[in-house]
């Protein structure tokens, strides 16, 4: 019974971060650079990462960048996503480990919203075989730690309401 449980957890995580996924790419930010995102997905994923731990959060991220992908019609742009998705989920969980009693929640979010940028710029400058390509890098990093910050205070919100010492 506890197996099904947790399959049908993992089913509902997926299902709303694929329903942040896509709502937030149908809202217009104004003021956010081209191609940039809030990530509010990302809630998702580092909620499973801080309650459920690593391979769940993993499977949770892949699932959601492949349906994101097919659904939203970006099937090009799922390199970009999942090298930035896995460089950031990696990095999340490094902090997590080492940083245990000095990171916040908030600093392990900023630490993976920075990582997603690293992650995308490097699948970019493969693509096109140029470097370049990180002159961008400065105004993505001031916008990742906004946006990190806010999805690290939204996941700490929603963490308080979860029973994370039960599993959820």
């Amino acid at each position: 019974m506890k197996d099904t449980r947790k399959l049908v957890m993992m089913g509902l995580f997926v299902a709303m971060a694929l329903v942040l996924h896509i709502v937030e790419k149908n809202i217009p930010i104004p003021f956010m650079p081209p191609r940039a995102k809030l990530g509010i997905s990302n809630i998702i994923t580092l909620t499973v990462l801080m309650s459920l731990g690593f391979k769940d959060a993993l499977y949770v991220l892949v699932v959601r960048i492949i349906l994101g992908s097919i659904f939203g019609g970006a099937i090009s742009g799922i390199i970009y996503s999942i090298s930035g998705g896995i460089l950031s989920l990696l990095m999340m969980e490094l902090t997590r480990k080492l940083g245990r009693e000095n990171v916040s929640v908030i600093g392990i979010s900023v630490i993976g919203a920075v990582f997603h940028n690293v992650g995308q710029l490097l699948a970019a400058a493969f693509v096109i075989n140029n470097m370049n390509i990180f002159i961008y890098f400065p105004v993505l990093f001031l916008v990742s730690v906004g946006t990190g910050i806010f999805v690290g205070l939204t996941t700490r919100y929603l963490l308080s309401y979860l029973n994370v010492n039960n599993g959820l």
